[in-house]
C-alpha cells in the first residue's frame, strides 16, 4: 500500500456509525488504544463495549479469549494498523483457533495517529489483510466504502468467522470521545452485562 490511497478514503465516524447501526445486543465489542475507542463510544454507547485504554497490541488476544470464552456472543475487536501490527502474531492464534464468533475490524488510515500523524508500515508497505490472509483466517473482506460496510455488518453477525474487515480510512482525526476512564468500572459494568448481575455476586 502507498500513503496516497488514503487521501479519498472514509471519513472514520462515519464508517462506524454505519457499521454499529441497529446493533444486535449480542455484539460484544472490545475496542483498541486511542482513536478506535473514540470510534465506537462515538458511534455506540453501550454496556457491551469493553475499552483497551492502554495495553497497545492487546485487544485482539483479548477478544480472542472472550470469544471462546462467550461462544454464544459475537465477538468483534476494533484495532488501528499501528496497534494490530504490534501483536501481528496474534492474528496466527486466532486462524489457529478459528473461533466463528470472532471478528476482528482493522481501521487502516496509514498514519500513526496518536503520534503525530506520521505516515506508518500500512502507508508505505505493510498489508494487514494479506497478513491475515496468512495467518489461516479465511474470511478477509477488504473495505473501501459504504457498502462494503453494510456488507461487513453482515458477516459480523453471520457467525460464520473468524473475520478480518480491513476498511480504509481517513487519516484526518476527528475530535476526542472519552468513554469512561476508569477501567475498574467500565470492566465491572461489562462483566455485569455479559454474565449477569447474580453471577456476578457468588
Amino acid at each position: 500500500m502507498k500513503a496516497e490511497v488514503y487521501s479519498n478514503a472514509m471519513e472514520r465516524r462515519e464508517a462506524a456509525t454505519r457499521l454499529l447501526q441497529n446493533r444486535s445486543d449480542d455484539l460484544l465489542l472490545v475496542a483498541g488504544l486511542g482513536s478506535a475507542v473514540w470510534d465506537i463510544q462515538h458511534a455506540s454507547e453501550h454496556r457491551g463495549n469493553f475499552f483497551m485504554l492502554g495495553g497497545m497490541g492487546s485487544v485482539v488476544p483479548t477478544a480472542l479469549g472472550l470469544a471462546l470464552a462467550q461462544p454464544t456472543k459475537h465477538v468483534a475487536a476494533f484495532t488501528g494498523d499501528s496497534e494490530l501490527s504490534m501483536a501481528m502474531y496474534s492474528l496466527a492464534t486466532v486462524g489457529l483457533r478459528a473461533p466463528k464468533n470472532l471478528s476482528i475490524i482493522c481501521w487502516d488510515n496509514g498514519h500513526f495517529g496518536e503520534t503525530g500523524g506520521q505516515i506508518s508500515h500500512t502507508g508505505v508497505c505493510l498489508d494487514l489483510g494479506a497478513v491475515a490472509e496468512a495467518s489461516g483466517i479465511k474470511q478477509v473482506l477488504r473495505v473501501h466504502d459504504l457498502d462494503g460496510i453494510d456488507q461487513l455488518r453482515t458477516q459480523i453477525m453471520a457467525g460464520q468467522g473468524p473475520l478480518f474487515g480491513h476498511i480504509l480510512i481517513s487519516p484526518e482525526m476527528p475530535p476526542v470521545v472519552m468513554p469512561i476512564r476508569s477501567g475498574h468500572i467500565n470492566a465491572t459494568l461489562f462483566r455485569e452485562y455479559v454474565l449477569g448481575y447474580e453471577a456476578l455476586k457468588k
